[in-house]
């Protein structure tokens, strides 16, 4: 999945963060794999707060004479 994060949005990056903490709920998971998940999670988590960060730098404000202007 690494090498796909970059390409990944964000609405499937939180369906993976989704499926790791089912993972590490679960009770089948070896201490080992649960650092994997943990790690794997950690960074898309790290992607997730970039892309919105950037999204949010997009935003435009529009004042009171409907002038548009970045955020």
């Amino acid at each position: 999945m690494e090498e796909n994060r970059e390409e990944m949005t964000i609405d499937e990056a939180f369906l993976a963060l989704d499926a790791i903490v089912e993972a590490l709920e679960g009770r089948e998971i070896t201490l080992e794999e649960s650092f994997q998940k943990y790690q794997e999670g950690m960074g898309l988590v790290k992607k997730c707060s970039e892309k919105i960060d950037d999204v949010e730098k997009k935003v435009l404000i529009l004042n009171e004479n409907g002038e548009a202007y970045e955020f």
